[in-house]
């Protein structure tokens, strides 16, 4: 069974850090363009960041810009999320998602994370 299962999320003050990771099972992710989104209650799920499969092509949400880096080791078959800075408004629900093609900011992803809760509060 294919599937991403995500870790990482939690309580933080703003100011603070966090790393999200994913790790794929029943599928190899170095063939996949991979994306973290996020979604705030009652809103459609968000664009945050998107990477490509060789790692070569990256794009950010201008909101994330400079404080949030996406990552990914082929080799352990997981990516990554290192989310710096944190403000309130980055407090949301995070998915992953791998899509077998090239990377889009659109949600039209092949596999999904459960998504794991991201707190920025003091």
């Amino acid at each position: 069974q294919s599937q991403l299962v995500e870790s990482g999320g939690g309580s933080v003050q703003p100011g603070g850090s966090l790393r999200l990771s994913c790790a794929a099972s029943g599928f190899t992710l170095a063939y996949y363009a991979m994306g973290w989104f996020r979604q705030y209650p009652g809103k459609e799920r968000e664009f945050v960041a998107v990477l490509s499969g060789t790692g070569s092509t990256t794009s950010y949400a201008d909101s994330v810009k400079g404080r949030f880096t996406i990552s990914r080791d082929n080799a352990k078959n997981t990516m990554y999320l290192e989310m710096n800075s944190l403000k309130p408004e980055d407090t949301a629900v995070y998915y992953c998602a791998a899509r077998f093609a090239r990377i889009s900011t659109t949600t039209n992803y092949n596999y999904w994370g459960q998504g794991t809760q991201v707190t920025v509060s003091s």
